[in-house]
């Protein structure tokens, strides 16, 4: 007997075993249908899933139950980013081993996810921190090494002095460590690099055929790699001021029209003209020691007080010789950055405004606003960074800012010294490569050997992997790998000599840069990827993940598959053909009358009026309420996934989690929020039970009364509309139509108690299959025990989408305007296939019209079909 009220935990553990048992979601690459690869950036496997993990996953889940149903043969694997330096805090906090830690974690979360009931494909699962994962990974690294893509130098890195190990540029926020939130530092290391820069070009060019890609990523991928064009300028230094040997320094230049704007000249604390300068000078080697204090990272360098040192060293002006420029060394001009000097030009550019202000070295503007005169324009505080005519520019007075441009580059070219030309045209990119050298254990080993007489030698490939040490201690800071007393030693695979082991294991978003291939086929023993298979997969059509990631996880994926394909492991350039930016889970904060941050399952609330007060569940304790902010744990705003699915049901989290705001934007966790979703449940089981009673087990002939006729438009029009919002990936719009099409359904159950319509029962059963596989993909539980309930064979899951009837979304009338002497005075509602006769009576009878027309009689009536009417009087 079916029961009153649905039972989400029953239900769920029966379907599920269900699914599991029949391996629905194991996918075959040979299936011959047509492929969708769907992928939700996959975890960090931190100890519990958070609920933007339940948000995250279940849309991706949404998007891969509703293409299966449409006939693909569609790939939602699920694996974990397994290495990190998380698991080496949990190693010296706890006193466990990084690997147990880890895969602990992976089997919690792996139970949790499996609880929200996704549709996921887990003989594809992969641990990135397995040797069978990261094998392919060094094999990888190996090929790259032989394709000229990696390199090894000595360069200026951020140090995270917490981590011990080296960040790239990417992972400094605000001038510290992503991680670790301590102040980086700048060192000198030699490190392994990934050449990302032969591809800037093509990365930056590949962007606008990203359609499918939010235009709020591609312009951060845009701007970080950063592409310009402009003048490359060599400054002649006057001999007497400057160090030995240094005759000259160059600077790139996108703006060369504000030359005569000029006021000094600046060095990176590290360009050899610097470090020629110091050579004789201790107060000037001082500043430069303190200005490495601060990080390699753009953000650092902006927010820090611009400080800079007189070198005594001029240059000269390009265009008049009698023009000398200071030369300092600035504390906030990058080596890496162009060629690590600049000219400073204080009128447009506020970094060198405030420069010449703190250093009185004063202000020539050059560039004119439109519509100010010249010869009262001054600047003071803020730089002029806009459009406007030439000023005080000599040769370039008048023009725009682009003629002056190509005017100086013309004479610039020209003209030459020591039998080179004084300037040239560059294109240059902010782009820098990727250091993936880190100085820690938990993470894959970089298959290189240093030998003393060979030098730099890759490990053979016939002996990867390079597997790491479990016997390592954690007691002291630093990377284990180089106290390790057997592991680093190793002879030299060319000369046979004791030799090392590069110590340096890879940043871990080396990892996550290529997964997404490796799902394709993550049983291939002898290779990373096989070619046809991977190029038969990717791209993956639609990728869902957070916004946080829109550089450098998403940067480096492409060009890792630009790279792959160079090395013949892929043969496509783009990984990811649409993606999808998800919003945050949001909750709000509590804390108690100490300051202490309060979990919301300890807070309970009374409500008087428009008064919410809140108090502790335990000591009666007022709370105050806080701000709503993303959920974290450190404020203690968090709601436990598992809690949420022991006390209403997967489902019902589900289903909250796709209604509650655009998928794009933050979703705000309200226990009121999630209440509703579970009265939603439990009304959806009433309504299926009505139906399947109306039923009675038969289709019946076809709805030919108004009931059942609308009946069925309600149906189809639903189904025409989850189909066009799941497409576009607007769930919340998906969840508002099924709410719709209940009250619908509802409301004509009831009208058709007291009818005598024939084909009813067909109608109600037509459109009650509908609502269930509409409903399917978002609350896959429910669907199945509904479907059950409507005496359907086989599972909901597995059966194919309805097929829309495009004949039942034509309405029987039609609206038109309608205009009176050209003005719009009315509408008018006729049947759709009203004749010119009908359509005129019906016209004329309106009041609007006839008050419109004052009496006098319509001397011609033009009806434009199923568009407007116009009545000229």
């Amino acid at each position: 007997m079916r029961p009153e009220r649905y039972n989400a935990k029953e239900a769920e553990l029966k379907w599920r075993k269900v699914w599991n048992d029949r391996n629905l979601f194991k996918t075959h690459n040979d299936d011959p249908r047509p492929k969708y690869y769907v992928l939700e950036m996959f975890p960090y496997p931190s100890g519990r899933i958070h609920m933007g993990h339940v948000r995250n996953y279940t849309m991706g889940d949404v998007v891969a139950r509703y293409k299966r149903a449409k006939g693909f043969n569609v790939l939602h694997p699920m694996g974990w980013d397994a290495f990190g330096m998380p698991a080496e805090n949990a190693a010296m906090q706890n006193k466990v081993h990084p690997k147990e830690w880890t895969y602990a974690n992976i089997a919690t979360m792996r139970a949790q996810l499996q609880s929200m009931g996704l549709s996921l494909d887990w003989s594809r699962e992969i641990a990135t921190c397995d040797p069978s994962y990261y094998k392919h990974q060094q094999r990888m690294f190996l090929d790259f090494l032989e394709a000229g893509l990696v390199d090894r130098k000595t360069a200026k890195v951020n140090w995270d002095p917490v981590d011990h190990t080296v960040l790239a540029n990417e992972q400094v926020i605000d001038g510290r460590g992503w991680r670790s939130g301590a102040l980086v530092e700048q060192r000198e290391l030699t490190q392994w690099f990934l050449k990302i820069t032969d591809f800037a070009q093509d990365l930056d060019d590949r962007l606008d055929a990203l359609d499918r890609w939010p235009e709020k990523v591609r312009l951060m991928q845009r701007n970080w790699i950063g592409r310009s064009e402009g003048l490359l300028v060599r400054f002649a230094l006057k001999p007497e001021t400057a160090p030995n040997g240094e005759t000259e320094l160059e600077i790139y230049t996108t703006r060369p029209d504000t030359l005569f704007g000029a006021k000094f000249m600046a060095v990176a604390p590290d360009h050899p003209l610097a470090k020629a300068a110091a050579a004789k000078n201790p107060e000037l080697a001082a500043f430069i020691e303190e200005a490495k204090r601060i990080g390699t990272a753009q953000e650092a360098i902006e927010k820090a007080e611009k400080l800079g040192f007189d070198t005594g060293v001029r240059a000269v002006h390009p265009f008049d010789p009698n023009w000398a420029l200071p030369v300092y060394v600035a504390n906030f001009i990058l080596m890496e950055y162009g060629t690590g000097a600049i000219f400073g030009c204080p009128g447009h550019d506020q970094r060198d405004l405030d420069f010449v202000n703190k250093y009185g070295l004063g202000v020539t503007p050059v560039v004119c606003p439109p519509d100010v005169d010249p010869d009262t324009f001054v600047i003071t505080d803020t730089a002029y960074d806009g459009e406007g005519r030439m000023i005080n520019s000599s040769f370039l007075d008048g023009m725009t800012i682009a003629e002056a441009k190509e005017e100086v580059a013309k004479r610039l070219e020209k003209e030459t010294r020591n039998n080179r030309p004084v300037a040239e045209r560059k294109v240059n990119f902010r782009l820098r490569d990727w250091g993936i050298s880190r100085q820690r254990y938990w993470g894959c080993p970089i298959p290189i050997i240093h030998c003393d007489d060979c030098g730099v030698v890759p490990v053979p490939k016939d002996q990867l992997p390079v597997v790491l040490p479990e016997d390592v201690s954690f007691d002291v800071p630093g990377n284990p790998l180089d106290r390790h007393p057997t592991w680093k030693h190793v002879n030299c695979p060319t000369c046979g000599k004791t030799a090392r082991r590069e110590t340096d294991t890879m940043d871990t978003f080396v990892d996550s840069s290529w997964y997404f291939a490796r799902f394709t086929d993550p049983t291939l023993e002898d290779k990373p990827t096989d070619r046809a298979t991977v190029d038969a997969w990717l791209p993956v059509d639609q990728y869902i993940g957070g916004i946080e990631h829109a550089i450098l996880h998403l940067l480096y994926s492409r060009f890792f598959t630009r790279a792959m394909k160079k090395t013949g492991h892929a043969g496509l350039d783009e990984p990811f053909a649409g993606l999808f930016t998800q919003g945050m889970v949001v909750h709000e904060t509590y804390k108690d009358q100490s300051g202490a941050w309060v979990l919301p399952s300890d807070v309970r609330f009374d409500t008087q009026g428009n008064a919410r007060k809140a108090f502790h569940v335990e000591t009666a304790e007022p709370i105050e309420i806080g701000s709503i902010e993303k959920m974290s744990k450190s404020k203690k705003n968090t709601v436990d996934p598992d809690e949420i699915i022991a006390s209403y049901g997967a489902d019902t989290a589900r289903w909250f989690m796709l209604s509650d705001s655009p998928p794009e934007r933050d979703v705000i966790w309200t226990e009121e929020g999630v209440q509703g979703a579970g009265r939603f449940v439990q009304r959806v089981w009433r309504l299926i039970g009505d139906l399947a009673d109306r039923i009675n087990g038969g289709n019946g002939a076809a709805a030919e009364g108004p009931i059942g006729l609308a009946v069925r438009k309600a149906a189809h029009k639903a189904l025409a509309a989850v189909e066009e919002d799941v497409e576009r990936l607007r769930f919340n719009r998906c969840v508002a139509h099924l709410y719709e099409l209940a009250n619908s359904l509802q409301d004509l159950a009831n009208q058709a108690k007291a009818a005598n319509e024939p084909g009813l029962s067909a109608a109600f059963g037509e459109a009650g299959r509908i609502f269930v596989q509409l409903l399917a993909p978002m609350m896959p539980h429910l669907a199945e025990e509904c479907w059950e309930s409507l005496g359907q064979p086989g599972l909901v899951t597995d059966t194919a989408w309805p097929v829309l009837d495009r004949s039942l979304l034509v309405e029987d009338t039609v609206t038109l305007p309608v205009q009176v002497n050209g003005k719009k005075r009315a509408d008018v509602t006729v049947a759709r296939d009203a004749d010119q006769a009908t359509i005129e009576a019906a016209v004329l009878s309106l009041e609007a019209v006839q008050k419109a027309m004052e009496g006098k009689p319509a001397r011609k009536i033009i009806v434009v079909p199923q568009r407007i009417v116009n009545v000229v009087a």
